[in-house]
């Protein structure tokens, strides 16, 4: 009787074992960015974890790693190549170094009045073919998050493009931002996101220029002085994957994800535009900086010698793309 007890309980043993033997591993999304998990990209990844999570029911496994715990700006990409992260957000003109100068053309300054003008062209036929310019390096790009529009701060007074002469303002890695600082007399430093706000509170930089959720999620404001609402340029992320661990991804595991990724790239666009106008009254109520908004005719000025820049940009990011930007927004500058 005992003999036969015995047998029982190993053969259940066995038959668990096996059962457990047959579950699938959950796949894992190691997901990389340089921002803060309380800003808009810190965000909008934990509302793709959750929902990735759920309509998968588990076997998806996504693992966060924010504000350059993993790597910064400069080697996330080679790391995506190399499959050692699934997913980046990275911003547009960080594909330059890659040979894919054509995302560059999204930060020519006052390309946009507004982000619904950027969206027409992020969320449309060039968005698209943009997305596609990125598997002949490996990549996927998935959705274009649309942030805001980018501000300058600095420890001097800026009020006009002249006082940026002799600036060292902080860039991230950007022809087109190097060219239009260029311009004015200032001098880009280019930089990894972690490193700015030390570098701003030590002198080694004057200033940079961000989307205002970030000067507060990265408390700029308590090292920088002086803030312009110039809206210069375009800022947002591009969402990409490693194309050979997106293509071998179940079908149905991917076609959760693809619905997953498209839900939250709607949910940014609301929760960009309420955190840009509360990062506008936080760094107010601080009362440690002084916001300067440019009259019509100083921000006229500003138009007037950033966007020089565009006809000089022409012959690198392909004049069609940029006249395409031009039609699809109804205005040029």
């Amino acid at each position: 009787m005992k003999s036969k007890l015995v047998c029982l309980v190993l053969a259940m043993s066995a038959a668990w074992t096996s059962a457990w033997a047959q579950q699938p591993l959950p796949i894992v999304i190691k997901f990389s960015h340089v921002t803060t998990a309380d800003s808009p990209k810190g965000r909008a990844a934990e509302y793709f974890k959750k929902l990735a999570e759920e309509r998968t029911h588990g076997r998806v496994k996504v693992e966060l790693y924010p504000n350059s715990t993993l790597y910064k700006d400069k080697e996330e990409l080679e790391a995506l190549q190399l499959n050692a992260v699934q997913l980046l957000a990275p911003a547009p003109g960080k594909f330059g170094p890659l040979g894919i100068k054509e995302y560059e053309a999204l930060e020519l300054p006052y390309l946009f009045k507004d982000i619904a003008s950027a969206q027409k062209v992020t969320q449309g036929p060039i968005g698209k073919r943009l997305l596609k310019a990125l598997e002949p390096r490996g990549l996927t790009g998935l959705a274009f998050w649309d942030n805001s529009l980018r501000v300058f701060t600095s420890n001097k007074p800026t009020h006009l493009p002249g006082d940026l002469k002799g600036q060292k303002i902080r860039i991230q890695s950007s022809k087109v931002f190097d060219a239009q600082l260029r311009n004015v007399g200032a001098l880009p430093q280019v930089m990894a996101f972690s490193e700015v706000y030390q570098a701003m509170q030590s002198g080694v930089v004057d200033g940079g220029d961000n989307a205002l959720s970030n000067i507060v999620t990265q408390k700029f404001y308590e090292v920088q002085k002086y803030l312009t609402l110039t809206n210069h340029s375009y800022h947002g992320y591009v969402v990409v994957a490693n194309k050979k661990f997106w293509d071998g991804l179940p079908p149905e595991i991917r076609t959760e994800l693809e619905g997953a990724m498209k839900e939250t790239t709607e949910q940014y666009a609301t929760l960009a535009r309420e955190e840009d106008e509360a990062a506008l009254a936080a760094i107010r109520k601080t009362g440690k900086v002084d916001v300067y908004q440019p009259a019509l005719e100083e921000m006229d000025v500003w138009r007037r010698e950033f966007t020089k820049v565009h006809k000089e940009m022409e012959p690198r990011l392909g004049k069609d793309l940029i006249e395409a930007i031009y039609r699809e927004t109804g205005s040029r500058p």
